[in-house]
């Protein structure tokens, strides 16, 4: 007999932010993210750590306080399961929860670290084998004036950013000036990504694009919908970003026969854990598709997970990465990956590489299980 989950533990922990706040499209903000961690003890004393940390709960159908009902829901019903047998975990949590993918992923990611440990591998080798020495991250500018974005933009390629993803979505005629101000003040390597995160409706989409046509932009989910999405990517030659609408490998596969998108943002939780993102992931190398990995938000666990994906990634297709740790004034783990001048490396150690700060994540708020 193999090992045995024994027990499950969820912890709620405050990230708040460096710069105090974090805007983005249709007014909404945040300043303290709420975040989710869960430990899976298994046998020989082996423990996974995971991590969900939705943006909200007006950014994507997740919400904080969800995650961890789903999880308690789940919990009682994997215990005894062997988490190192990845598919079999999933398609048991995809029977006892329909849908719900965000909820999954902390527990997903638990397993995959636990996987780590027993065979002694860091996830980046059982993902698909370190690519290179790091990688590219890039940074995301709250929304604000376009001064203070192009001196945030300016303020952060001083720490060796080079990939800028502006936070737009807003009044198009202000979203013009974002966009023109960023874009005329680009270093040479630099760049842009306009990202709306839905806030645009169709005809507002179409003026910016047109608008802003003769600038080196990325335009990113202008729109709410993938139809409305689709027919403001016929109308323009600017290179296309898909993100919120991508959730699941239907909608790749949808996407590239439309020629909707040119990358796609990948994040970890939207579609349910590193074993669903690992299957886009290598779906997209094999269709040509670019990728941006990362997740909705999270510390040092949920980062040790994106730069595991990320740096196992054929350069070639890993459009950009970020590192959510950066972002928080709170470190829940050791050994979690930092920047170096804009750029990010996984983590050596076996599974996800860290040891998270029992202290800081505090007393669980649900366990299930006896460890």
């Amino acid at each position: 007999m193999g090992i045995r989950i024994r027990a499950i533990e969820v912890f709620r922990v405050e990230l708040p932010l460096v710069e105090g706040s974090y805007q983005w499209s249709g007014g909404n903000s945040v300043s303290v993210f709420d975040s989710t961690v869960v430990a899976v003890y298994a046998d020989q004393g082996v423990t996974g750590f995971g991590e969900i940390c939705p943006l909200g709960s007006a950014y994507l159908p997740a919400y904080a306080a969800g995650a961890r009902a789903g999880i308690a829901e789940l919990a009682p019903c994997l215990i005894g399961l062997d988490p190192t047998e990845l598919g079999v975990l999933n398609r048991r949590m995809d029977q006892l929860m329909r849908g719900h993918p965000y909820v999954k992923s902390a527990i997903d990611m638990a397993c995959w670290d636990i996987l780590g440990q027993v065979t002694e591998q860091p996830l980046v080798t059982l993902l698909g084998g370190r690519v290179g020495k790091d990688f590219p991250l890039y940074r995301a500018i709250s929304q604000d004036t376009p001064e203070n974005m192009l001196r945030m933009v300016d303020t952060y390629r001083s720490q060796g950013y080079t990939k800028f993803q502006l936070k737009v979505g807003g009044d198009p005629n202000v979203d013009f000036e974002r966009i023109q101000a960023v874009s005329a003040a680009l270093a040479a390597g630099d760049v842009l990504v306009a990202d709306a995160n839905t806030g645009w409706t169709q005809h507002q989409a179409l003026r910016v694009v047109a608008a802003v046509g003769d600038a080196d932009v990325y335009i990113e989910q202008p729109c709410l919908t993938y139809d409305q999405c689709l027919a403001v990517r016929r109308k323009t030659s600017l290179p296309f970003v898909l993100d919120e609408v991508i959730d699941d490998i239907g909608m790749v596969l949808r996407g590239v026969a439309d020629q909707a998108m040119d990358v796609i943002n990948l994040k970890i939780s939207k579609v349910g854990g590193l074993t669903k993102a690992r299957q886009i992931r290598d779906l997209c190398v094999s269709l040509g598709i670019a990728m941006t990995i990362e997740d909705t938000w999270g510390g040092d666990i949920v980062t040790a997970a994106i730069a595991h994906l990320a740096h196992s990634t054929p350069m070639e297709y890993l459009f950009s990465s970020t590192d959510f740790n950066s972002y928080v004034t709170v470190s829940t783990a050791e050994g979690a990956p930092e920047r170096c001048s804009g750029r990010l490396a996984a983590p050596c150690r076996p599974g996800l590489g860290i040891t998270p700060r029992m202290e800081v994540l505090g007393k669980p708020v649900f366990e299930a299980g006896r460890k």
